[in-house]
């Protein structure tokens, strides 16, 4: 979310949660000021996420203080000792699906888990783009995963990478995730969201679970 009007419009449509690009570097990423007026706008019962990229810890945990924010997202190359530092922030660790280092990056963090993982993001495996690049993700593969039961043990999944209101549901029937992720799907344009496709992708989400 890039402002609070939408972000009361994802809240109103029956989002759970909101993300918020902390990233300097992200082409959606938004001030502070910006972030503190979208988590003033919410209801209580919507979950602000603050996601950062490779961010140092103490940073993380200063603006998350600042934001009164108890989730934060990882979506850079940060390590079980990154996630453990910002405790007690529940963190979600985004995870790119790719064939050649899936299975690795899973038994890792199967390794190294702390209590403060809350869940896991299975993100597109696109290069040099932090989400929101609209690119469907490798579904099947994930499918394979799961039947290899590649993902037990581990935090919830969020699936992530080119949901629509179109193919949410096709997805959630596939993979019967702890929960779905969308940017660039839900939006008008650019950087601004639509509350029709807001409202239409909860829906469908809601109608496969």
């Amino acid at each position: 979310m890039m402002n609070a009007a939408d972000a009361r419009a994802a809240a109103d449509a029956g989002a759970d949660a909101i993300g918020m690009i902390l990233h300097a570097d992200a082409r959606r990423r938004i001030d502070l000021d910006t972030a503190a007026e979208i988590v003033t706008a919410l209801p209580p019962y919507v979950t602000p996420v603050g996601v950062f990229v490779n961010a140092p810890t103490h940073l993380v945990l200063e603006i998350a203080t600042k934001l009164r924010l108890v989730t934060v997202q990882f979506h850079g190359h940060e390590t079980a000792e990154d996630i453990a530092a910002v405790s007690p922030l529940k963190v979600i660790k985004a995870v790119r699906v790719a064939p050649e280092t899936i299975r690795a990056s899973l038994e890792k963090l199967l390794a190294q888990a702390t209590t403060n993982l809350a869940a896991l993001l299975l993100e597109t495996d696109t290069a040099g783009v932090s989400g929101g690049s609209g690119v469907e993700n490798d579904f099947g593969l994930i499918a394979q995963l799961i039947a290899e039961q590649a993902l037990v043990g581990l935090p919830p999944v969020i699936i992530s990478g080119g949901l629509t209101p179109q193919n949410v549901a096709e997805v959630v029937r596939l993979l019967h995730p702890y929960a779905v992720d969308v940017s660039s799907g839900i939006e008008a344009e650019y950087g601004k969201k639509s509350a029709d496709k807001m409202r239409a992708f909860v829906t469908n989400a809601g109608a496969s679970s």
